[in-house]
Order: C-alpha cells, then sequence, then structure tokens
C-alpha cells in the first residue's frame, strides 16, 4: 500500500468510495495504522470518513463475499 504520510494536504472525503475501499480489508474491517502507514491524525479523518460512507450505505458493513 502507497505510503502518504508525508502529505500535510491529504484529506479523506466520505464521498469517494474508491479511495475509501482501498484502506478496507477483505472482511470489511479498517485497516490498522501499521498497514495503512498514516499518521494517528490521518487514520482518525480515514476512520471517520469509513463510518459516515457506511452509515450512508456508500460503504457496506461487512464483505460477503
Amino acid at each position: 500500500m502507497r505510503r502518504i504520510k508525508n502529505d500535510p494536504n491529504l484529506y479523506f472525503d466520505y464521498r469517494d468510495v474508491k479511495t475509501l475501499t482501498r484502506y478496507i480489508d477483505a472482511y470489511g474491517r479498517i485497516e490498522p495504522m501499521s498497514k495503512t502507514g498514516l499518521t494517528a491524525k490521518q487514520q482518525r479523518q480515514l476512520r471517520v470518513a469509513i463510518k459516515r460512507a457506511r452509515h450512508l450505505a456508500l460503504l457496506p458493513f461487512v464483505n460477503n463475499g
């Protein structure tokens, strides 16, 4: 996975489903910081964006495949 820790302008948008799915594993769980390579602040922003997308049914809560 591409590490983007040094990008200060990084922002996760809940409507950008294609980007958010890169940070979700095969079981539908959010990848940990050790795998994503994000800072703690970026990981929190990612978590909030994924949870908002799930609440609005843009992303599934679990993968059925």
